[in-house]
């Protein structure tokens, strides 16, 4: 089957063909036909099996006919990363080349105002994030009242990031009237509500089993004997040396530990840099370029801005992390191997990962996977150079630092305060107080008063000479 065969018209097939695509893809074949019927469609399909096309292409083909209102976009298409939203919006460039569509991107990091330029003169196709959105809507600067076409892409990503009631929220401003295309790798209850809610009898499109790695990918880990990161990371070093590593994105499970190993690698002498949430838009953009025109070779990323990326050509995926989930162990390998292309997928699995590494092994296969021998590296690690540092109760005795006692500085005595009086200040009053002296009785002395005197002196002249031989003592 070509893509004449879908249905599309004439100008779409010659961009299609410029693009360098001849024939569709499952999920192409599958969703394109009823979207141009203008059906609802509920597309499962992980990432890499080429669905933006299959929502870009029928709506380019209906949006072609008609035209845009000021701050009234006729399309919207809600993506759950700023990086996600650049990418679709760069195959509506594409596809789009002999259309005349508007478009803009609204997405965190880029000028209200330069957004806002555009709403005003009106847009075919409006690709955005759901929280900028809803700040153009709340500002006033945007109606959603004339939306054709709502697309919905990666939602279980939405699920997990946190974006469902801005959704149904964004979903209740659009006319019942819209076309919903509606895509998820996985379909879990919140989502399956959702669309049951929103989508109006809609084709159930599903070409793979959800949360399954693609054929092309070979897979491998390396068990780590310890839970230590410095030799975690000597270990990842040695996976990057490999003569059929041609470039390679490392995935970690959090943005702290996506800094600390791009900033190790670029110390030893590796051409990487981190991309995650917390960096500047313009650093993400700059570094996802530079990665696809081969100017950076690795790319170490967080789940949350890697999801969804169509970066061609990636030969390998390094998992630093085992990831929580195993669905989200498929998206990161599916960064290689698309389009048919051979890939490789490693990743490093400490003790305290074997309870989601056997959530992967459920999900793969325990067949899919191979064990990579670091037994001769490790042994070699914990011997050379490279060895974890030791503390100080594994050093002898000898070479052990020790501490030196603290100088204690001699704190010279105050001078004594003499207030001001118009009298001659009291000489006595700078000298140390004399010693209490001591009670003693009398003759004249009664006898409560000898009784809280001195017990000894207190008796006078009858002391026991026992009390006397003691006190002497």
């Amino acid at each position: 089957m070509s893509f004449a065969d879908l249905g599309l018209e004439p100008k779409l097939l010659d961009a299609i063909a410029a693009a360098g695509y001849e024939t569709p893809t499952p999920i192409q074949k599958a969703a394109i036909p009823p979207a141009l019927e203008n059906r609802d469609v509920l597309g499962i399909a992980q990432t890499g099996t080429g669905k933006t096309a299959s929502f870009t292409l029928p709506m380019i083909q209906r949006l072609g006919r008609g035209r845009a209102k000021a701050r009234m976009p006729r399309s919207l298409v809600l993506a759950p990363t700023r990086e996600l939203a650049a990418q679709v919006a760069e195959n509506f460039e594409k596809y789009g080349a002999n259309h005349k569509l508007s478009m803009a991107l609204l997405i965190g990091g880029v000028s209200f105002g330069d957004q806002d330029a555009k709403l005003t003169r009106g847009v075919d196709v409006l690709v955005a994030t759901p929280g900028r959105l809803l700040d153009h809507f709340e500002r006033g600067r945007l109606l959603l009242t004339g939306i054709e076409v709502m697309v919905v892409d990666e939602a279980d990503r939405m699920l997990d990031m946190g974006f469902i009631p801005d959704i149904e929220r964004i979903f209740k401003l659009t006319p019942m009237t819209r076309q919903t295309l509606f895509f998820s790798a996985t379909m879990p209850p919140e989502i399956q509500r959702i669309t049951d809610q929103f989508l109006h009898n809609p084709v159930r499109v599903e070409v793979d089993k959800p949360a399954t790695a693609a054929d092309t990918i070979t897979q491998r880990i390396v068990r780590m004997p310890i839970k230590d990161d410095r030799t975690k990371r000597a270990a990842l070093r040695e996976l990057l040396t490999h003569k059929d590593v041609r470039n390679g994105i490392i995935f970690c499970n959090r943005k702290s530990t996506v800094d600390v190993i791009a900033k190790s690698l670029q110390k030893h002498g590796f051409n990487a840099r981190p991309i995650h949430g917390d960096l500047a838009q313009a650093f993400r953009t700059e570094t996802l370029n530079k990665f696809r025109s081969g100017e950076v070779q690795f790319l170490v990323a967080s789940d949350v801005a890697a999801r969804g990326l169509d970066i061609p050509n990636v030969s390998h995926i390094f998992n630093y992390d085992a990831p929580i989930h195993a669905d989200d162990y498929v998206h990161r390998i599916g960064r290689t191997g698309r389009a048919g292309k051979k890939g490789a997928a490693m990743m490093l699995v400490t003790p305290a990962d074997a309870k989601f590494y056997a959530a992967i092994l459920k999900t793969t296969g325990a067949d899919a996977i191979e064990e990579l021998d670091f037994s001769a590296f490790f042994e070699e690690h914990a011997a050379g150079g490279g060895r974890p540092r030791r503390s100080n109760r594994d050093k002898p005795e000898d070479s052990r630092p020790r501490r030196q006692p603290r100088k204690v500085e001699e704190r010279k005595p105050e001078p004594a305060k003499v207030e001001a009086s118009n009298e001659a200040p009291n000489v006595a009053a700078d000298r140390d107080p004399p010693a209490p002296r001591r009670r003693r009785a009398s003759a004249n002395t009664s006898p409560k008063q000898r009784e809280s005197a001195d017990p000894v002196i207190g008796m006078g002249d009858h002391v026991p000479d026992f009390i006397t031989r003691a006190v002497a003592g």
